[in-house]
């Protein structure tokens, strides 16, 4: 009997270019083929650093609460595209409260499932296949595959180190936007992954760009709420003339650790909240419904609660940064914000994929590599400290003694 072939289904080019094979030279043959190389060495148990652990950080009690009694409530299983009216209404007294901008909950705010959904609406609804758009690096690695599935012409900026604070590069962006003619800026902030919090002199400057030269911003901000020390943090969206070109993307799935509820908060003119409505319409019609209303609890009501989880993240990077100092060969500055440290570890002179697999292997530990982050961010790994502080500090034990090793 003759043997029947299995089917061979097409993948669109949007799908392959999804992968940034772009990035071949430094995570060969694609950012995902080289992500699931990594992947395949972690043993049974390993520890993840790439996110939030919600087990020692669990959400607010509250959050459960809020969710349950409305999941009691069998009419409020729809909503419409952009939310809830009623959180709606919650959700932009906090936001106009927090960002220093008035926010109408008809206008200027939608809800998305996770702060993911809301990147990927207000992108969608802003840029077209060939459009010039400008993104740092290093950044959030889904930027740049969102981008490249839009087909955008993708022109990075390298973040420039000054007096051990990560910042833009002015110049080159208003070249960007003068000569170039890019059409949108994108930045996280504080940036993910190196936690830098912008002065609010440079949001001022970019603003002032932005605004000159009649560019998009999208200003993921989903960490603005996690920073260390009292450094003055700046809203883009707040600058003159920036409200109109700005989305401000929200949410509570990192500090909060809610991200199991899968919730974002888009912020910006009516124009943009049209855009994303499209683009939700045709995605997943909506955020969680009964999610939704855990957002009552958030941005402003929960202050308390935020000071003393900010407390004890700051605990941890301090432990953090006290182990790692001693690898002297190891480079790294740390910033105001986010759980992440940036480690700068060119001196191993191994490609990300060997030191993401040997951390894998031998300190099981899954780290991000530089290379998600950006074609000029190889020779760096990302890791997230926020974590059970006992075991932290065996695992960084274990990853000190496999870059060692590396290093010898």
């Amino acid at each position: 009997m003759d043997t029947i072939a299995a089917p061979i289904l097409k993948r669109s080019q949007r799908v392959i270019d999804l992968q940034l094979p772009e990035r071949a030279d430094i995570a060969p043959p694609s950012v995902r083929q080289a992500d699931l190389e990594v992947l395949a060495e972690v043993p049974e148990g390993f520890l993840d650093t790439t996110h939030f652990d919600t087990v020692q950080f669990p959400p607010p009690d509250w959050a459960i609460d809020r969710f349950a009694q409305a999941a009691r409530q069998g009419e409020l299983a729809y909503t419409g595209y952009s939310g809830h009216n009623g959180v709606l209404e919650t959700v932009a007294k906090n936001v106009s409260r927090f960002l220093d901008v008035q926010v109408d909950p008809k206008r200027n705010v939608a809800l998305t499932p996770g702060t993911q959904a809301a990147l990927f609406s207000v992108l969608a609804s802003r840029v077209d296949a060939g459009d010039r758009v400008v993104v740092m690096d290093p950044d959030y690695l889904f930027t740049a595959r969102i981008f490249r599935f839009l087909g955008a012409d993708v022109a990075y900026a390298p973040l420039v180190l000054r007096e051990g604070n990560y910042e833009p590069d002015l110049d080159l962006i208003e070249t960007e936007f003068r000569d170039r003619g890019a059409t949108q800026l994108v930045f996280s902030h504080p940036n993910n992954p190196t936690g830098a919090v912008y002065s609010p002199e440079i949001i001022r400057d970019m603003a002032r760009l932005a605004v000159k030269y009649n560019v998009g911003i999208i200003a993921d901000e989903l960490y603005s709420r996690l920073v260390y020390d009292d450094v003055p943090f700046s809203h883009i969206a707040a600058e003159e003339g920036a409200f109109d070109l700005t989305a401000t993307l929200l949410g509570p799935s990192k500090t909060e650790s809610l991200s199991g509820y899968r919730l974002g908060v888009v912020v910006g003119s009516e124009a943009t909240m049209q855009g994303v409505e499209n683009i939700l319409s045709v995605t997943s019609l909506r955020a969680p419904a009964y999610a939704q209303h855990v957002l009552g609890g958030w941005l402003g009501p929960d202050e308390a609660w935020l000071q003393e989880r900010i407390g004890l993240f700051a605990e941890l990077r301090q432990q953090t940064i006290k182990r790692l100092s001693g690898l002297e060969w190891m480079t790294f500055h740390p910033q105001a914000g986010t759980a992440y440290l940036w480690a700068d570890v060119r001196a191993l002179d191994r490609s990300d994929v060997e030191i993401g697999k040997a951390l894998a292997r031998d300190a099981e530990m899954l780290i991000s590599p530089g290379y998600q982050f950006g074609p000029g961010s190889a020779g760096h790994f990302r890791i997230c400290f926020a974590r059970e502080s006992k075991g932290w500090a065996t695992a960084m034990d274990r990853m000190v003694d496999v870059l060692e090793g590396l290093r010898r």
